[in-house]
């Protein structure tokens, strides 16, 4: 797993949560592997998360949203790619599915599954939500800035948004959000940030600190209707 790091106009340093290899401007595998979210708590139950791999090893977060599909990152795009999806325990349980074909959009990606699967879809949201608002956001990235031993449960925590009109990874319109309960951080990518039940945006970038950026659910709903057919 490899990361870049980008410079965004409010002139913060922030890095894809987590790249895959053959991403641009990459630079080397941090040694201590994934972990979860900094901060937040422990997740018991999501039957709709995607850990999604990369050549059999973890890579990124996802949510299924329909029996055939899963929405991740694009730059967790990469190698011979599968998922786990079910479980909040990202090494077993669950339901695996290899990965057939996959279709992006600034950094939102779309993986097709092998076979479907009947588990509870993630629901997406038509609107972005309104600023100041709480939303929670999932994934199994790490739970400190650096040196952290790989942990293998997913973790949410509550954001603060604070502009819907940022921009992702890819250029995309996006959610910026401030970490209150917890932060993004590598491995968290492709991870849900939620609002009244529903998905409003995709982990894209992040400081490892407070900041987050999440690729707009909505600004893509039409793209993700006509690949998806959700």
């Amino acid at each position: 797993m490899r990361f870049h790091a980008v410079v965004v106009s409010l002139a913060t340093t922030l890095t894809t949560v987590l790249a895959v290899p053959g991403a641009a401007s990459a630079v080397p595998k941090d040694p201590a592997g994934p972990s979860n979210i900094i901060g937040g708590t422990t997740t018991r139950s999501a039957p709709w998360a995607a850990a999604v791999l990369s050549d059999g090893e973890f890579t990124c977060s996802g949510t299924i949203i329909s029996a055939s599909y899963v929405l991740t990152a694009k730059h967790c795009l990469g190698g011979a790619m599968s998922v786990r999806v079910g479980s909040v325990n990202r090494t077993s349980g669950g339901v695996t599915r290899a990965v057939t074909a996959t279709a992006s959009r600034h950094d939102l990606a779309l993986l097709k599954l092998a076979s479907p699967v009947s588990t509870t879809f993630m629901p997406l949201a038509d609107a972005d939500p309104p600023v100041g608002s709480i939303n929670s956001i999932y994934g199994w990235g790490r739970t400190c800035f650096s040196g952290c031993a790989a942990s293998i449960t997913l973790k949410t925590a509550t954001v603060r948004v604070d502009d819907t009109d940022a921009r992702d990874d890819g250029g995309g319109r996006a959610l910026q959000s401030t970490g209150r309960s917890g932060a993004a951080w590598r491995g968290d990518s492709g991870g849900p940030e939620i609002y009244n039940g529903a998905q409003v945006g995709v982990a894209s970038l992040a400081d490892g600190q407070t900041l987050q950026i999440y690729g707009s659910v909505a600004a893509n709903r039409a793209w993700i209707t006509s690949v998806a057919g959700v």
